[in-house]
């Protein structure tokens, strides 16, 4: 059976309600016209944040009123998970988003004419994100034929993609398992399947006692896994004042979490119920590019833009996207600014 049939046949229940939350929200969006639009001018940015450390800096910022300092209104709000986010952005109730590449590139084939414009990259991953199979298998050579548990809203579509083509393998070659991230464990306890696609604190147990080991993780590709800062077309449009203050902010955050790790690291730790220690590791696979290291990878033709045609191409294969569906855009613009306005 063709490898999009067999995703869909596990997964279609969920993309057939998915794509009608879709279309009732297009029509909504174009009812509503500009509504949700209305000018941030004097306005506070509402930044949402989901459970992920690389999303917590923002929630630093406010918390040290970092952006009150510039002269930018902001606060954060809190999301379950990032999905949740997702379908705030469909509803018009969100013009700026934490997200992943993946979700961005999806946002952009179910919602085109507010297809989000990425202006910064809030974190990389280098090792976070992981192929990993129960102690049996030893290489990714080894997977051939075996079932692997994906969340296809996740990078781990991606991952495993890039794992498997470094072998000379593609995912036609495996059996892809659509799974939420916290049944995973359990599914390779229960040999429902032979590895997964995840990442911490989802991918801690199974590597903890045992259940599985890591193959291949994205230290292995650097410069291809990213969570991004995308905004509405019409926010990058006619709003880049704003938005230059709003990446100066990201970096003022991190550039006091540099300067007190002990208090920024506690600050965030909390809100995302972690210890101090497990919220460390669960950063250690990350890094955080600052504004300056940023120009390359936003830059027209640069890294970030190679990357989602990449990522689309992988959810296309899915058939998770229809071919057609636009690419996100990047815009350098705000990120130049914002490294000249701070110049000294």
């Amino acid at each position: 059976m063709p490898l999009r049939r067999r995703l869909f046949l596990a997964g279609s229940a969920a993309s057939r309600r998915r794509a009608g939350v879709t279309a009732l929200v297009g029509m909504l969006s174009l009812l509503a016209g500009g509504c949700a639009l209305l000018p941030w001018l004097g306005r506070t940015i509402e930044m949402p944040l989901a459970p992920w450390p690389g999303y917590e800096y923002f929630y630093l910022a406010e918390k040290k009123r970092l952006a009150e300092a510039i002269g930018l209104k902001m606060q954060t709000r809190q999301f379950a998970d990032p999905q949740a986010i997702v379908y705030a952005y469909l509803r018009g109730d969100l013009q700026v988003a934490q997200l992943t590449t993946v979700e961005v590139v999806d946002l952009c084939a179910r919602l085109p004419h507010r297809c989000p414009v990425v202006v910064l990259v809030l974190d990389e991953s280098r090792g976070a994100d992981m192929v990993a199979a129960r102690p049996e298998y030893q290489t990714i050579e080894q997977l051939s034929g075996a079932r692997v548990a994906v969340t296809p809203s996740t990078h781990g579509p991606y991952v495993l993609s890039r794992a498997l083509e470094r072998e000379g393998l593609s995912l036609a070659d495996v059996t892809v398992v659509p799974m939420p991230l916290g049944r995973m464990a359990g599914a390779l306890q229960r040999r429902e399947v032979e590895a997964a696609a995840f990442f911490p604190p989802f991918s801690d147990y199974s590597l903890r006692v045992g259940l599985a080991r890591r193959l291949f993780d994205s230290s292995r590709i650097p410069g291809e896994i990213f969570d991004v800062l995308a905004v509405d077309p019409h926010i990058a449009t006619h709003h880049r004042k704003e938005l230059v203050l709003l990446l100066r902010t990201w970096q003022a955050a991190h550039d006091l979490a540099a300067r007190e790790p002990d208090m920024a690291d506690r600050l965030m730790a909390d809100r995302e119920k972690l210890s101090v220690q497990r919220f460390r590791e669960a950063q250690s696979g990350l890094l955080y590019p600052s504004l300056r290291e940023q120009v390359p990878l936003l830059q027209v033709g640069g890294v970030l833009e190679r990357n989602l045609r990449a990522v689309q191409r992988v959810q296309q294969t899915l058939g998770l996207l229809k071919p057609g569906a636009p690419v996100p855009r990047v815009d350098d613009r705000p990120l130049l600014e914002a490294l000249r306005s701070a110049a000294p």
